[in-house]
């Protein structure tokens, strides 16, 4: 008589599985957090290179006219950076920065015409003020040099 084989996983086999899964979750969640940080830096020092950019831009187009005024605002109450000197056929972006709403992290605040914050995930707010034509981080910058 001959007794048929059953082919499965044994239970010694499926616990060394769950272990080596639970081993490789404990390694990659706290990269992935570390990864999502990081990638909202980055966003936000992009954002800073694209004013940056547009600011020197706008800054060329009005010597070109003869204009010699300094820049005086980049944002107004719903965006944070939308028109220069709130002149609606000068975009600053070609998609505006909105404002952060309330106490919301991870993004753009327009605290008056010349003072713009990012506000961190991590409690902490990046201040940028535009003087002379140029946004420069006045505090908290250490992720932005």
């Amino acid at each position: 008589m001959q007794t048929a084989l059953k082919k499965a996983f044994t239970m010694i086999e499926l616990v060394f599985v769950i272990v080596v899964i639970g081993i490789l979750s404990a390694i990659a969640i706290p990269k992935l957090a570390a990864t999502r940080d990081d990638a909202v830096i980055t966003k936000a020092r992009a954002t800073v290179a694209s004013v940056r950019s547009s600011l020197s831009t706008e800054r060329q187009k009005r010597i070109l006219r003869g204009d010699f005024t300094s820049i005086g605002d980049l944002g107004d109450s719903t965006y944070a950076f939308s028109y220069f000197d709130g002149n609606t056929s000068h975009p600053v972006l070609e998609y505006p920065v909105k404002n952060c709403a309330g106490t919301k992290r991870e993004c753009w605040k327009r605290d008056s015409a010349t003072q713009y914050t990012f506000r961190e995930g991590t409690g902490t707010d990046v201040v940028f003020t535009l003087s002379g034509n140029k946004l420069n981080c006045t505090s908290n910058c250490s992720n932005f040099e």
